[in-house]
């Protein structure tokens, strides 16, 4: 048994790793990456972190954007240096527990992630009990029924 949870513990790691490198690879690479979207804030007039202004809209390119500003994104996000260097500091973030800047809200991850984790787990909390008052008296009736019609239909 011990073993089975070593064996297991291991194969976690190269799979948190093609996790963080997929993750990598998608905000990174992806048109309408973070720079765009810093862009997108500044040319509809979005405050950083907050909501949308009237502008609306999709993503237009960097037209009425300075490219001083698009040089200072870049460099305030990391993006001056090149992907591999990128990649590696990343991974040595995570692996202090340093998650970084939120691209979207302009805070740390974990600020952002501690503001919405007592609603998250409301919710999982509610989803858990209602999924048992649900499926464990159901459970027991097709138990208690076994074979007849009530338990091919459930």
């Amino acid at each position: 048994m011990l073993t089975y949870i070593l064996r297991r513990l291991l194969l976690m790691v190269p799979t948190l790793l093609g996790v963080v490198t997929l993750t990598f690879v998608v905000t990174q690479f992806v048109p309408g990456g973070p720079v765009e979207q810093v862009m997108m804030q500044l040319r509809h007039g979005t405050s950083r972190g907050g909501e949308a202004g009237a502008g609306g809209g999709g993503y237009h390119g960097s037209q009425g954007v300075d490219p001083q500003q698009i040089e200072q994104i870049k460099k305030e996000f990391g993006f001056d240096k090149p992907p591999l260097t990128r990649y590696v500091l990343m991974l040595k973030n995570y692996a202090t527990f340093n998650l970084g800047q939120s691209y979207y809200q302009h805070d740390s991850v974990w600020d952002v992630i501690r503001s919405k984790l007592p609603v998250s787990i409301t919710l999982g909390l509610w989803t858990v009990l209602l999924t048992y008052l649900i499926s464990v008296p159901l459970g027991i009736a097709k138990a208690v029924r076994n074979g007849s019609r009530f338990d091919t239909v459930t």
